[in-house]
C-alpha cells in the first residue's frame, strides 16, 4: 500500500470510528454550577440536551469558579472573598464527590494568599491547585494531599504595576491562571497590567519562577481576562474583557514564549453599546472558537485555521439572557451551556460540529447568578 493510500485509509477509519462513537448512546453527566449562594448540582443528558432542575450540593459562599481533578473525584472552588478566618485573604475549598449521587463532602478550606480569588485550575499532574487573586493581583499554588484536601500555599507571587485605564488598571488584577499542556510553564492573565505573565513551573517543588521573557504585553487598555490553549498546544487565544477582543498567539512550548499574530473583535461592526468579554473556549475538534459578550449578550463564533491558528468570524448567537459570564462545552462537543449571570439562567445550545454554529434548544434552567459550570462523568465512580 503506497503512502498516500495508507494515509487516506487511516483518515477514513478514524472518521468512521468518530462517527460511530457519536452515534452510541452517551451516559448522563453531572453538572456542577458555581454561584454566589453555593454550588449547585444538575444532571445533563447528552443524548437529548436535557438539564435537570438544579439542587444545592454544598454551601460555599461566592463559589464563582470551579475545577475538577482528572478522575472527577474531587472538586475545588474559589471563595471570592476579601477576608477568611479573620485574615485579609480569600479561600479555596476542596470537596469529595460522593459517588453517583453527586453530593459534595467538604474536605477542607485553605487561604488563597490574596483577596478576591476569581479563578483556579489544577496542574496537569494533579499535584496542586493554581489560583488567581483578582483584588490583590497575586497568584498562588496550593498542594493537593493524597485524600484530595488542600495544604497551605507553597508558592505566592505578587504582581506589580499598572496600565492605562484610570478606573480599572491602577494596580494589578490577576484574572486567570493555568499550566500549559506540558506542565512546564504557568500562564496568568492580569487585567490590570494588560499582560499575560509566564512562569517556569516545577510540579514537584510547586515552585514558580519568572520566565525569560517574563510576559506578553497586549494592547493598552485591553484588559486580558481568560485564555485557552488549542488542542494542538501550538496556539493560545486570549480574551480581552475591556477591549472586547481576542488576541491570537503562537506558543513556543519549549521556552514558554507567546507571540501575537492576530487581534479580532468579538462584536459585530454595527454594535455601538457597552460591552465586556468574559469566557473563551475552543471546540474539542480544534476547528472552532467561542467567546462570550456581556452587553451584546452573545456568543461570538469563529473558525480556526489549523495551520496558522488565525480566526475567521462565523457569526453571533444571542445567549437568551443577560451577562453570559461563563459557558462550557460538554465532553461530546455536541452541546454548549451558557450561564447568564444577571438573568439567573443556564441555556442549552446545540453545536453543529460541521459548521460550528449554535442553535438554542429551548431548554433552560434557573439558578441564582451562575458563574461557572463543570462536567463530571458519572462513569468516574
Amino acid at each position: 500500500m503506497n503512502t498516500r493510500l495508507r494515509l487516506y485509509t487511516l483518515s477514513l477509519v478514524g472518521t468512521l470510528a468518530a462517527t460511530s462513537a457519536l452515534a452510541l448512546p452517551q451516559k448522563p453527566t453531572l453538572v456542577y454550577i458555581g454561584c454566589s449562594q453555593g454550588i449547585y448540582l444538575s444532571r445533563f443528558e447528552p443524548n437529548t440536551g436535557n438539564l435537570s432542575t438544579p439542587e444545592l450540593a454544598a454551601q460555599a459562599p461566592n463559589a464563582s469558579f470551579l475545577a475538577l481533578d482528572k478522575k472527577g473525584q474531587y472538586l475545588y472552588a474559589v471563595g471570592e472573598l476579601e477576608t477568611f478566618a479573620n485574615k485579609k485573604t480569600g479561600s479555596i475549598r476542596s470537596f469529595r464527590i460522593e459517588g453517583p449521587s453527586g453530593k459534595l463532602l467538604l474536605l477542607n478550606e485553605e487561604v488563597s494568599n490574596g483577596t478576591g480569588p476569581c479563578h483556579l485550575a489544577l496542574d496537569a499532574s494533579g499535584r496542586c491547585v493554581l489560583v488567581a487573586n483578582y483584588s490583590s493581583g497575586s497568584i498562588a499554588a496550593l498542594p493537593i494531599q493524597k485524600d484530595g484536601s488542600l495544604g497551605p500555599p507553597r508558592a505566592t507571587i505578587q504582581h506589580r504595576g499598572s496600565s492605562t485605564n484610570p478606573s480599572r488598571q491602577t494596580e494589578p488584577h490577576a484574572h486567570f491562571i493555568t499550566a500549559d499542556p506540558a506542565n512546564r510553564f504557568v500562564l496568568a492573565c492580569d487585567l490590570g497590567l494588560d499582560k499575560v505573565l509566564v512562569y517556569r513551573f516545577d510540579p514537584l517543588k510547586l515552585s514558580l519562577t519568572e520566565n525569560d521573557p517574563p510576559s506578553l504585553a497586549l494592547t493598552p487598555g485591553a484588559g486580558p481576562r481568560h485564555l485557552v490553549f488549542h488542542p494542538n498546544g501550538r496556539f493560545v487565544y486570549v480574551i480581552n474583557e475591556m477591549g472586547s477582543s481576542l488576541a491570537v498567539c503562537t506558543y513556543d512550548s519549549k521556552h514558554g514564549v507567546l507571540n501575537t499574530v492576530q487581534t479580532m473583535s468579538t462584536l459585530p461592526p454595527s454594535f455601538k453599546g457597552d460591552n465586556t468579554c468574559a469566557e473563551v473556549q475552543v471546540h474539542p475538534s480544534g476547528k472552532f472558537l467561542y467567546a462570550s459578550n456581556r452587553g451584546h449578550d452573545s456568543l461570538a463564533v469563529f473558525a480556526i485555521d489549523h495551520k496558522t491558528g488565525k480566526l475567521t468570524g462565523i457569526g453571533h448567537e444571542p445567549t437568551q439572557g443577560r451577562t453570559p459570564r461563563h459557558f462550557a462545552l460538554d465532553p461530546t462537543g455536541a452541546w454548549l451551556l451558557a450561564e447568564n449571570q444577571d438573568s439567573n439562567t443556564i441555556v442549552v445550545f446545540h453545536v453543529n460540529t460541521d459548521t460550528g454554529k449554535l442553535a438554542a434548544t429551548g431548554k433552560t434552567i434557573e439558578v441564582g447568578s451562575p458563574g461557572c459550570v463543570v462536567f463530571a462523568p458519572i462513569s468516574s465512580f
